[in-house]
């Protein structure tokens, strides 16, 4: 039987796997942004990590947000936000009403795939849910696995045609395990195989988990340097003289996986009397990295005889993290935000942002030599801010660079 890929969820996620695909399949695209569909239609990617040609053929991608246009298509893969409630706990409705909607024309041979991050087990939930609601059986009537995500937004070398796939199904059938194969090998070069579904959902949450808890030690470090008076900066050239020094670099963590995925393993861990304390060790040092920019920023025009509300302040680097165009989930623009609302002689810089967003919070590409800030504080690591900041460097004193990325 010929394979006709559908992906639900067409973000950073799931927009990549269509554009691989439609390389040699034709595939389907389908999301319930209708405005979404109608730009992708276009060859319009808002998040600006697409160029129209980098679409391809777009004879060969069909966008929809109806259902109907794709009930005939038969491997599903299911890319939708799964972000966490503002008490922690996971959100998982995107990619239960997925499932819903799979559940609705899931036929005989079909098979679904997950690549949503999820904690140990979801993927079962959603394989009992579409037997409850199909009476169709998993690995008789239709299969199911899960494939977690490694797209790193902004990141042109790490592309997913680059990186190494996890792809986790459970079936003897040889010919569902080709089918899985051949579209997984379109995606990326290097596929891992494993039999063991929960292993690869719990691999996902601790590759993100691991870089938060690394971050945070080295913004922790940081903290005790700046309390100290000691130099961060000849610390870390000290300590990586040593072979087996791995050289983090301390910072604001945004985003939609590392200040979530902690918190996906720890409530699975919860359910099962499990206190899941490195696990979550980082979220408070990043979260609270917000109040030391805050206090950096005081002190730095303190200094100056100035104050915080009454300062013209620019801040450079404002989504989440430097080279995309998110401000979902940043801390940097949360901060922004925060000294906005009692001075409005705050601005931004960040080229990455989306237009709509610099008209309406004063946000520019670049900084004009004129402009005559009190302060220029620096958020983001990004070659293209390191350009800015050399273009400033006659500002030294007006210059705050507060994680030393460029000091």
């Amino acid at each position: 039987m010929k394979i006709i890929p559908c992906i639900i969820g067409l973000g950073y996620v799931g927009l990549p796997i269509t554009l691989n695909l439609s390389n040699k399949l034709l595939t389907y695209g389908f999301d319930i942004n209708k405005e979404r569909i109608e730009k992708l239609k276009k060859k319009i990617d808002d998040n600006r990590e697409f160029a129209p040609k980098k679409f391809g053929n777009i004879k060969r991608i069909i966008f929809t947000n109806k259902i109907n246009d794709i009930k005939n298509c038969n491997f599903y893969i299911l890319c939708v936000p799964t972000p966490i409630h503002k008490n922690k706990t996971p959100n998982l409705k995107a990619l239960n009403d997925a499932t819903k909607t799979v559940s609705k024309i899931l036929k005989k041979k079909d098979i679904v795939f997950i690549e949503s991050t999820v904690f140990p087990g979801v993927t079962e939930q959603c394989k009992n849910y579409l037997e409850k609601h199909t009476k169709l059986k998993n690995n008789k009537d239709f299969f199911i696995g899960y494939s977690p995500e490694r797209v790193n937004p902004g990141d042109k070398i790490n592309t997913l045609k680059n990186i190494s796939k996890i792809v986790s199904i459970k079936t003897k059938n040889k010919n569902i395990l080709k089918k899985v194969f051949k579209i997984y090998k379109q995606i990326s070069k290097k596929i891992i195989i494993s039999k063991y579904i929960r292993a690869a959902e719990t691999a996902k949450v601790i590759e993100n988990i691991q870089r938060d808890i690394n971050i945070a030690l080295m913004n922790e470090i940081l903290l005790i340097c700046t309390k100290l008076k000691i130099n961060f900066n000849e610390v870390i050239r000290l300590a990586k003289s040593k072979w087996n020094f791995v050289n983090f670099k301390p910072g604001l963590v945004g985003g939609h996986c590392l200040p979530v995925d902690p918190y996906y393993l720890s409530s699975i861990a919860s359910k099962k009397k499990v206190k899941a304390e490195v696990t979550l060790a980082g979220r408070k040092i990043n979260d609270g990295m917000s109040n030391y920019i805050i206090n950096q920023l005081v002190n730095f025009l303190n200094k100056k005889n100035k104050s915080l509300k009454n300062s013209r302040i620019m801040i450079v680097g404002l989504t989440y993290k430097a080279g995309v165009a998110d401000i979902r989930n940043s801390l940097n623009f949360k901060i922004f935000k925060k000294i906005k609302k009692y001075n409005n002689k705050v601005h931004g810089c960040d080229p990455f942002v989306r237009k709509r967003f610099k008209k309406t919070y004063k946000i520019y590409n670049k900084i004009n030599k004129n402009s005559n800030y009190d302060v220029i504080i620096f958020l983001s690591y990004h070659e293209t801010f390191k350009k800015i900041f050399k273009n400033v460097a006659s500002y030294k004193n007006k210059v705050l660079d507060p994680f030393s990325y460029y000091s």
